[in-house]
């Protein structure tokens, strides 16, 4: 998450009950970062930009396009960006799945669920979008990695949730793109 201060706001955290995994530190001259654990358990960087900003290109084919908290406790997560962040959260009014809009002021900035039941632990979700899923996900499996939820239908499209050779998950998305 982009901060204009890396160590006003892990400090803010830490006294919000999160877990401080990697103290404020300098990335050579392009910025300032700290690995946060929130109280839940979902890990989380804070990013000051000094010569990057960071992702320039988003919401397109290949690049970043959203991000989703996948929490087991999503009223203690919504309390605890509400007060880091100022972020608001949304109920969407589908009945049969939980999941909320997180917004910065009135723009759409990110997703959140709550976890089933199971092995995961709290976590953020990075989608990255693309214009062939159905290609994207024979490749998955080609290159080394695992499909862990088909492809499938959601407001807006369709995604799929993957994990690469060494484990790391990610999600893809095709359809709409915010501007």
């Amino acid at each position: 998450m982009t901060v204009e201060d890396a160590d006003a706001t892990a400090a803010h955290a830490r006294e919000l009950g999160a877990n401080l995994l990697a103290e404020p530190f300098d990335v050579m001259d392009v910025g300032r970062m700290a690995t946060i654990e929130d109280p839940v358990g979902a890990v989380f960087c804070v990013w000051q930009p000094r010569g990057s900003i960071g992702a320039e290109v988003v919401n397109g084919h290949g690049a970043l396009t959203l991000n989703q908290l996948n929490t087991s406790d999503p009223g203690a997560a919504e309390r605890f960006y509400s007060e880091l962040f100022g972020w608001r959260f949304e109920r969407q009014p589908d009945p049969e799945t939980a999941y909320w809009g997180i917004y910065r002021g009135d723009a759409l900035n990110g997703g959140m669920m709550e976890l089933p039941e199971g092995p995961a632990p709290s976590h953020w979700l990075v989608y990255f979008g693309l214009d062939d899923l159905d290609a994207a996900a024979e490749r998955v499996g080609s290159a080394g990695g695992t499909t862990m939820v088909e492809p499938q239908a959601v407001p807006g499209g369709r995604i799929l949730v993957a994990g690469d050779p060494q484990g790391a998950v990610f999600a893809l998305f095709a359809g709409r793109f915010d501007d």
